[in-house]
């Protein structure tokens, strides 16, 4: 093992999210009754490759001290819901993998298969038992480590948005609750509906954040006709499918500037509408920036990859 991988680690996650133009780092600890702390938020401009970007914040920042992760894109890689294999919970990432040859456009050997388990009624009133079957390809993987690699710095995960999103939105649950949350990213809008810090059932809305906020007023509201539309499509599918999880509400994660998506869609869908506040969930004392909804939007996912739960493994 090289010598940048030993040492005592920082508590908490350091997210490194990679956005070209630049490189945003989170690092989040929790307190001692859980509740979660942002102790760094910042932006770096890459200045070069993101190898060199990384090696300079190697070095200025001592990441070689932290416990890193970082994201794919949403278009590197795919979630796939099906049927949970009748097989002992040891088997079961290998039976889900034989089972997505069928669903995914490549080799099953230049795959990279991992697997989320959909929670059952407790009640056992549903029989219906489903998994996420998370796929992307080797080479994205590849891809994905190698600045990292080569800038000596020590990547230990990589997650997904979806799951970033729902790091975010188990801080917002009620419990025996339903949440549907909807957040916009530079790629597209997400919709995630979790309960129990599990994630249900996951929708991609093909509107990226730019595309929504620079549109004029026809075109918005054509926007958010489309997204209130999928809304109530994902809303009545979600009470057919989990109706032991009644949904207590949406939440939007803020944009940066008010666009009037909230009022929109408060007066076309049947659940309270409410605008995320991270400042109600999470403490950020020494990062004020962080009160302003346009900061709270820019860092949301590398926010999310951050809180990755303290004992997961790598």
């Amino acid at each position: 093992m090289s010598a940048w991988f030993r040492g005592k680690k920082q508590p908490g996650w350091l997210a490194v999210g990679l956005h070209g133009d630049h490189v945003d780092l989170v690092h989040v600890r929790r307190a001692a009754n859980g509740r979660p702390e942002i102790v760094l938020c910042d932006s770096y401009r890459t200045e070069g490759s993101e190898t060199e970007a990384l090696v300079r914040l190697r070095k200025e920042l001592k990441l070689d001290q932290y416990r890193c992760t970082t994201l794919l894109k949403f278009a590197d890689y795919q979630m796939h819901s099906l049927d949970a294999p009748n097989v002992p919970a040891a088997e079961l990432k290998n039976a889900v993998r034989w089972r997505v040859k069928d669903v995914i456009d490549y080799p099953l050997e230049q795959a990279t298969v991992d697997v989320l388990d959909v929670p059952v009624d407790k009640s056992g009133a549903s029989r219906n038992h489903s998994v996420f079957a998370v796929t992307a390809r080797n080479e994205q993987i590849e891809r994905t480590i190698k600045p990292f690699n080569d800038a000596k710095v020590p990547l230990e995960v990589i997650d997904i948005p979806a799951l970033a999103q729902r790091n975010i939105a188990a801080l917002f649950e009620q419990e025996a609750r339903g949440l549907a949350t909807l957040a916009f990213y530079e790629e597209c809008g997400k919709l995630t509906f979790t309960g129990g810090g599990e994630v249900f059932m996951t929708r991609r809305i093909e509107i990226p954040l730019a595309q929504l906020m620079e549109a004029d007023a026809d075109r918005r509201n054509q926007h958010f006709e489309r997204i209130a539309l999928e809304l109530q499509r994902s809303l009545d599918h979600f009470d057919r499918q989990f109706n032991y999880v009644p949904v207590s509400k949406l939440m939007l994660a803020p944009l940066p500037q008010d666009i009037g998506l909230q009022q929109y869609l408060a007066t076309n869908i049947y659940v309270p509408v409410e605008i995320m506040d991270l400042a109600t969930v999470m403490d950020f004392p020494r990062i004020p920036e962080l009160k302003h909804p346009a900061r709270q939007a820019q860092c949301l996912a590398t926010i999310g990859a951050a809180l990755r739960n303290e004992t997961a493994a790598a």
